[in-house]
């Protein structure tokens, strides 16, 4: 049986757990968008003032901020400026994690994730935090989509 398009499929909910892979920080080149307040807890976070941190950091697309990227050969892809590796653990490091953009706290869970059960599979092949961990309700991955609305 075949659910209709606007089904919530993943009305029990959805597990997820980062594994500080890296791999929503890196790949090929994207944006990660973020709003005037997200620039100045980033700026006050990292000491700087405001257009400091968007001269050293960031840049406009359309006329929208988004955080810069740095290409990675390792990877033979892109890394968000803010991801640091350690080479110990072979971790990825947000080196603005308390403050970083919404449009990171929320992922998994975007709309074009939760499309479709296809569509979150797809997603899941490059996080190997997805479809493991903590049970996300219903009601808390509505939440954390929404807030990505205008993304």
């Amino acid at each position: 049986m075949r659910e209709p398009l606007d089904h919530e499929w993943y009305g029990k909910g959805l597990k997820f757990e980062c594994t500080q892979c890296g791999n929503c920080c890196t790949g090929p080149s994207g944006y990660v968008w973020f709003s005037d307040g997200e620039a100045k807890a980033m700026a006050d976070y990292l000491g700087l003032s405001e257009d400091a941190f968007r001269r050293q950091y960031a840049h406009t697309v359309n006329g929208q901020w988004t955080v810069n990227e740095k290409w990675n050969p390792a990877v033979d892809g892109f890394d968000c400026v803010f991801l640091r590796r350690d080479q110990e653990s072979s971790k990825a490091l947000c080196g603005i994690y308390p403050v970083r953009p919404t449009q990171c706290r929320t992922w998994p869970f975007w709309p074009q994730n939760l499309g479709s059960r296809a569509e979150w599979g797809r997603a899941a092949r490059n996080c190997p935090g997805m479809n493991r961990g903590e049970i996300y309700p219903i009601e808390q991955i509505r939440i954390l989509r929404d807030r990505t609305d205008g993304m």
